[in-house]
């Protein structure tokens, strides 16, 4: 990575950053100027136990290599101690990468309440509890960096996981509003959909195919993402094996009916052609946007 790209005076809070993904953002963070608060409760990856030796050895290759670091063995859903750690540390917080999480696959007929609540409670209450703890800081400094971590899972869907893909697809709503809101406070918020060979994943891919899919090759944009390089907001990016792509919404031009006269499900049944034909798609980036076809609809019959 250019070092164009640094981080000194910045600091950088990465949660569940005991191992995988976590802790290979929070070593790229910290080998580019960052100090670095490393969150990791030390759980399984189906959210049972605790250990504070994940956190701990990472922060311990940080300061071997010359970096800066603190070890936070706190939970995210008690994300207010998490940033209060960052501040009492050092001070000031400037990046949140949201990156804790868990899995519990099931089919949704075998899924129970436990699987379901936890996955949320990890990844969206925890996401928000850490952001929400540290928003009113990045808005009083008029600056910040906030990564959500998505999936391919919540964009596109994936057998056995229905709690986990509406937690990671729930992150990007998230997102979408957190950079609308923080836009005018230099507050930027991207989510990114990463696949990385972690131990979320063993098991879920090809053995050869996940020796290649290293999760330092996902670290690089998600530094980027936490820097002042980047300027973008509201983006989500897929992420693995040395190849990155941002997401955006399509939709097709759809089919008008008379709101005055009212239509009838065979109407919608004849235009369902039109309906789902992608040719000439739109790309709306936001609700005023999205409304546009609507509102010509509407004009249209008022005539």
């Amino acid at each position: 990575m250019s070092e164009a790209v640094r981080l000194e005076g910045k600091v950088v809070l990465v949660t569940g950053a005991g191992g995988g993904l976590g802790r290979a953002h929070a070593l790229l963070f910290a080998s580019h100027g960052a100090q670095v608060v490393v969150n990791d409760l030390g759980g399984s990856s189906h959210g049972e136990g605790a250990n504070a030796s994940a956190a701990d050895k990472v922060v311990a290759e940080i300061r071997a290599a010359g970096g800066t670091a603190v070890a936070n063995h706190d939970s995210v859903t008690d994300g207010g101690k998490i940033v209060q750690h960052a501040l009492d540390a050092f001070g000031r917080i400037d990046v949140v990468v949201n990156n804790a999480g868990i899995l519990r696959d099931k089919s949704f007929h075998k899924m129970e309440d436990a699987d379901w609540e936890l996955v949320y409670k990890v990844h969206v209450e925890g996401a928000y509890k850490v952001t929400h703890a540290a928003w009113p800081h990045l808005r009083e400094q008029n600056y910040g960096r906030v990564i959500f971590t998505s999936s391919t899972s919540g964009i596109y869907g994936n057998f056995g996981q229905s709690n986990y893909g509406m937690a990671k697809l729930g992150l990007y709503g998230l997102t979408r509003t957190l950079a609308l809101e923080g836009f005018k406070h230099n507050i930027l918020v991207n989510a990114i959909a990463p696949t990385g060979a972690t131990r979320m994943t063993e098991g879920l891919l090809p053995p050869q195919v996940f020796e290649q899919l290293k999760p330092e090759l996902v670290s690089p944009l998600v530094v980027f993402l936490g820097s002042d390089a980047c300027q973008d907001t509201a983006g989500l990016f897929e992420v693995g094996g040395g190849w990155i792509g941002k997401v955006r919404w399509e939709r097709s031009l759809g089919a008008g009916f008379d709101p005055r006269a009212g239509f009838s499900p065979d109407e919608v049944a004849a235009q369902w052609a039109r309906i789902c034909d992608f040719e000439g798609a739109a790309h709306p980036k936001d609700n005023m946007e999205a409304m546009r076809e609507m509102m010509a609809n509407l004009q249209r019959f008022a005539r």
